[in-house]
């Protein structure tokens, strides 16, 4: 699909905005079920909203943490605020090439 645009993201963070985030990382880290998680969330609602508790931080920054399970989902990173992310990524509807 390629990169997203303003208005996109902007869209994005707008239906976003007023939900609570649906991926919670604790201490545990970064673990396989939480990536697998978050790509069964974005194959369902395209959109994720990930919360980042400061145990699970420690000296990472909550934008590195959010661009690598961006990657390792291979979903766009649309905005991270504080310890809070959110992730987009196209799902192809049936139909669709």
């Amino acid at each position: 699909m390629g990169e997203l645009t303003a208005k996109m993201k902007r869209r994005i963070r707008n239906k976003l905005s007023g939900e609570k985030p649906t991926v919670w990382i604790g201490k545990g880290q970064v673990s396989q079920r939480v990536l697998s998680e978050i790509e069964k969330q974005l194959d369902k609602r395209e959109m994720v909203k990930v919360k980042i508790l400061k145990s699970a931080l420690q000296k990472d920054r909550a934008k590195l943490v959010a661009s690598k399970i961006a990657e390792k989902t291979d979903a766009t990173l649309v905005d991270v605020r504080g310890h809070t992310f959110m992730l987009y990524k196209h799902r192809e509807r049936r139909g669709e090439k």
